[in-house]
């Protein structure tokens, strides 16, 4: 699944992650010091530009040239070390790729976010009938935003654009690798619909589950210090208090509240669909078969098979009801929770309404990102029970046993075949 498109995936990733951490170590307690005395200093949230300018500022081309030159040595390096590998230029450089957009599309929202403050204010002033407030304000700010979202939208197509042929070719990789292998992994059940289909789900769930795991982390990156800075509003919590750094901690609880909720939840469900596709393929199976031959697909074994199916779906059905009442519950909760919590604030009169905004997007946006599993756990439970079918490709081709739940279907079928065939 990855070495078909990945050079080396273990020590490829791992040396990421590695080099991931080494950058933002470097940019936070060297790099940023050195931009700033270089001219490259960061501007104060509150004066911080609501416009297009936010991108030219000293501190982020400072920040897009670190960037761009981390990049240049990690790429490079994998690069000459994989110089013989067919999808180098897609998995390498690639992926540097989407996580550089991905980042500048997280500055989107940050600018955005900045815009929200003197729009708030200016709503408020309207609202309450303060003095010198004219319709060309609200049209002169409702320009910014246009232009902010038409590039947002510029952005997101083209992210879209590269990020679905990016897909593709992963799923290429695994085509040819697999058929390359075809002799070994003709004999396993449903072979050809794992090539065909399974791969094709894979490289399509990892498509969003990708993207949004490196947004969370930008996310992360970039609004847990507006976050911070955000926090000296906020006078109090109930029952609480007084906590520094309060909306930080918050969004911490809160976010591994609801992921420790959910993971309890649906610890069952991964094997669950996993069974679903097995029963489901001998199911098609069976039929296929008795399209060309009048002995197969008798009603006996079609209502075996399709029993199989029937107690499958109502296991998951009962499965997914208390998993979909907590994660329901948690959603509903998070609506009200932020604005629960700053309820001795907003009635201390410490904040506007445009400072509301902006700590009510800030924290929506960390504690969306520490959601990560929360938002995206029913995908993860789909990419699991396909991950564990193309596990079984995995073992024929490196000539290891099939995973139990393979051996076992084989034995049903009237004998062991071991991953040799």
């Amino acid at each position: 699944m990855f070495h078909s498109f990945f050079p080396q995936p273990k020590p490829f990733f791992i040396s990421l992650v590695v080099w991931t951490l080494i950058s933002i170590l470097g940019w936070y307690f060297f790099a940023a010091g050195l931009g700033a005395s270089f001219g490259f200093a960061p501007v104060a949230e509150e004066q911080q530009p609501i416009d297009l300018s936010f991108f030219l500022l000293p501190e982020n081309i400072w920040f897009y040239s670190y960037f761009f030159l981390s990049a240049l040595i990690f790429c490079g390096a994998w690069h000459l070390i994989a110089r013989n590998h067919p999808w180098k230029l897609w998995s390498i450089w690639g992926s540097a790729l989407i996580i550089f957009v991905t980042y500048f599309g997280v500055q989107i929202s940050v600018v955005i976010n900045n815009w929200r403050r003197p729009f708030g204010d200016l709503l408020q002033n309207a609202l309450s009938k303060q003095p010198g407030i004219t319709v060309d304000n609200f049209y002169s700010l409702m320009w910014v935003f246009c232009q902010i979202a038409f590039l947002s939208m510029f952005v997101s197509i083209m992210t879209d654009f590269f990020t679905s042929h990016y897909i593709f070719r992963w799923r290429t990789a695994m085509n040819n690798f697999y058929m390359s292998k075809w002799e070994k992994l003709r004999h396993i059940e449903g072979a050809s619909q794992r090539v065909q289909e399974d791969t094709m789900r894979f490289s399509s769930t990892l498509e969003g589950l990708g993207i949004s795991l490196i947004n969370s982390v930008m996310t992360l990156v970039v609004f847990l210090p507006i976050l911070l800075a955000l926090s000296h509003y906020v006078t109090e919590l109930p029952v609480i208090g007084r906590l520094a750094n309060s909306l930080f901690w918050l969004a911490l609880f809160w976010s591994a509240f609801g992921t420790l909720l959910l993971a309890v939840a649906g610890i069952k469900l991964p094997g669950l669909n996993f069974r679903n596709q097995r029963v489901e393929a001998a199911y098609r199976k069976e039929l296929v078969y008795g399209e060309d031959h009048a002995d197969r697909a008798q009603p006996p074994t079609v209502r075996e098979l399709f029993g199989n199916v029937r107690r499958n779906y109502y296991r998951m059905y009962f499965h997914y009801m208390y998993f979909n009442v907590a994660r329901y519950f948690y959603i509903q909760a998070d609506a009200l929770f932020v604005v629960f919590m700053l309820v001795p604030t907003i009635v201390a009169g410490t904040i506007t309404y445009g400072i509301f905004q902006q700590i009510s997007t800030a924290f929506g946006q960390v504690s969306n990102s520490f959601q990560y599993l929360v938002n995206s756990w029913t995908t993860i439970i789909e990419l699991l029970s396909i991950h564990k079918r193309l596990k079984a490709f995995e073992a024929a081709i490196d000539d290891e046993p099939l995973p139990e739940i393979d051996q076992r279907y084989l034995e049903r079928e009237g004998g062991v075949v071991h991953a040799d065939g």
